[in-house]
């Protein structure tokens, strides 16, 4: 809902610049454009950019302050009005019917520990002024960004890199691990990890306290157990109708809070997939009239369709929604990219992230805040690799990277140019998360960390930066923390069988139509940046070839060669089908727009 900002510098008694936090601030100004404040004293600042969807008076304005405590905050928390009403009865006074204030009133109360108490998606910063102390935390799936920097004078951070960036004075070289993961996990970096050295994430689940002397502390304050219940737990289900229910239950109600929490209109990113669609049944079902939704489509390419219309529209037609359809030509695609790419504080490779582009501009200009079907595939098994990793054989690793990672360690070696390398980090850091305890089986590890982790960097972080770039709102019922929790218990048979997704297979059964539910899986579909031709092929040639690229040296000749030479050969294709030429020219172009003009300027 909002883009947050702000420094702490605890060297030589430097007071905070509100230039630089002005800066920062103007970097933002797309994800609230309804707002702007600025705070400092001392050596702290804060900034914030609104986007007013709760409590839209001046009273839900911020930063906001509450004696010695100020803060910025993005996101959403859906039982604030719960929390409000318990804190009051615990003897605090509120002066707005704001999300914003119940969280100061909460850290007040309960210090950290109200991180345990807050349901929704947030990134926010507090600043103590009796303890001198910044206090940073992000939600449990890490679906509200926050990026810091730390420099010589202290500590800056805000909801984006290009924030950050603009403040001066960051490092941007590349991060060998960072472009490890980029080139290997498709565009997913996992936190604290960044592509550039000088800018680092917070990690999702977790706080940071930044004290006076500069002494920074990060802690992890919720962890997701991907174990069955104990057969004595009369609380959990325990036969397949009753995870039926229960899941059915929990997601009417991950819905319910999210159409709740809001003061303005909410509509319905849909696709035409079983998870958007399920989403506008769901609605309906709990009686919502005059359900928004709003689809996009593009030109076919090769074999490949460039829109699911003839599903949402049969969505549609059953429910009698109030319906937006866009259809873009690929004439239109290319000028737009560049827009596009400048909108991602991350290189992010998914083809999808143009498309939520483009439909974020034309949805912004009818509501403000809408619900999408990010996160279903995750929890519910719904990939093609799923199955494929389960019937494999070895250790977690050598079952899950074969149908996951871009590429092996050995090809990466030959993608970047040899001042970049090192070891294979990425297969070190996914085989020790795939073997943290608390997962009874292998797909129970895979969904636990896909869930967590691989999430957070790809389809998540693209809903997020394509639709703040518009001034709109992305909320995700099937990443709602206690739906995730109970379904991560479920019997893995509970989410292969049917082919994936088993769970929201059956509990869609009459509620949308069963074309809808029975058709092969689809993806968000841009096909022109998958079968690399024409004047898309001449693009990324150019970039690739550039003299900046040149200047940068960061990838080995040879290689992207050899991707030009046959963008669409077999080997050119990573394994979960997304296109290699497309990875590498998207990762130049995202630091020639992005890097290179501070890099210039400086």
């Amino acid at each position: 809902m909002c883009g947050i900002c702000g420094e702490f510098l605890w060297r030589d008694g430097q007071q905070a610049d509100q230039q630089r936090i002005n800066k920062m601030v103007a970097q933002l100004a797309k994800r609230g454009p309804d707002a702007q404040g600025v705070w400092t004293h001392e050596q702290v600042g804060l900034g914030h950019t609104r986007l007013a969807i709760i409590d839209l008076s001046s009273a839900g304005q911020q930063p906001m302050q509450d004696q010695e405590l100020t803060l910025v905050f993005n996101g959403c928390i859906y039982n604030y009005k719960a929390l409000r009403a318990e804190l009051i009865i615990l003897g605090h006074d509120f002066q707005s019917d704001s999300d914003t204030e119940v969280i100061l009133k909460a850290y007040r109360q309960w210090g950290s520990e109200c991180l345990t108490y807050l349901d929704g998606m947030f990134a926010f910063a507090i600043w103590d002024d009796h303890q001198q102390q910044l206090f940073l935390a992000r939600d449990r799936f890490g679906i509200k960004p926050l990026y810091y920097a730390l420099t010589d004078q202290g500590l800056r951070f805000a909801s984006n890199t290009q924030a950050l960036l603009a403040s001066g004075g960051i490092n941007t070289d590349i991060d060998p691990v960072g472009l490890h993961f980029q080139l290997t996990l498709h565009g997913v970096i996992p936190a604290p990890h960044t592509i550039l050295k000088g800018i680092r994430k917070l990690q999702p689940g977790h706080y940071m306290l930044v004290q006076p002397d500069g002494q920074i502390f990060v802690r992890q304050y919720w962890q997701l157990n991907a174990q069955r219940p104990e057969a004595t737990d009369s609380a959990k289900p325990q036969t397949e109708q009753a995870w039926l229910d229960a899941t059915h239950d929990a997601l009417k109600k991950a819905v319910a809070k999210r159409m709740a929490a809001a003061d303005v209109p909410v509509g319905v990113l849909l696709s035409g997939g079983l998870d958007s669609s399920l989403l506008v049944g769901l609605l309906a079902e709990a009686g919502v009239s005059h359900i928004k939704t709003f689809s996009i489509g593009f030109e076919d390419v090769a074999d490949e369709r460039g829109s699911e219309f003839e599903y949402s529209d049969k969505v549609v037609a059953r429910y009698q929604t109030d319906h937006h359809k866009y259809i873009v030509p690929n004439s239109q695609v290319l000028p737009r990219l560049p827009e596009a790419i400048a909108a991602m504080s991350e290189p992010m490779v998914g083809q999808d992230a143009v498309a939520f582009y483009l439909l974020s501009e034309q949805v912004s200009q009818d509501v403000k805040v809408v619900l999408s079907g990010q996160g279903a595939d995750e929890v519910f098994a719904g990939y093609f690799w799923y199955p494929q990793m389960a019937a494999a054989e070895g250790s977690a690793l050598e079952r899950f990277a074969p149908y996951y990672f871009d590429r092996s360690h050995e090809e990466w070696l030959q993608t970047v140019h040899p001042r970049f390398h090192l070891n294979d980090v990425t297969s070190d850091y996914v085989a020790e998360r795939l073997t943290e305890p608390g997962a009874d089986s292998f797909l129970d590890q895979v969904l636990r960390f896909d869930s967590t982790t691989l999430i957070v960097d790809d389809p998540v972080k693209r809903v997020d930066n394509m639709t703040m770039a518009w001034g709109l709102e992305a909320r995700v019922p099937f990443l709602d923390k206690d739906l995730v929790e109970l379904v991560m218990q479920a019997p893995p048979e509970l989410k292969l069988a049917d082919g994936g997704k088993t769970l929201l297979k059956r509990m869609a059964r009459g509620l949308i139509p069963d074309e809808v539910i029975d058709r092969p899986k689809g993806y968000f579909p841009m096909p022109a940046l998958k079968f690399v031709r024409g004047e898309f092929y001449d693009f990324m040639r150019d970039i690739l070839l550039s003299p900046a690229a040149q200047a940068r040296g960061l990838f080995n000749q040879d290689y992207i060669a050899r991707l030009l030479a046959s963008p669409e050969a077999p080997e050119n294709f990573t394994a979960i089908k997304g296109s290699k030429l497309w990875h590498c020219a998207l990762l130049e172009l995202w630091l020639q727009t992005h890097v290179d003009p501070y890099n210039l300027a400086h």
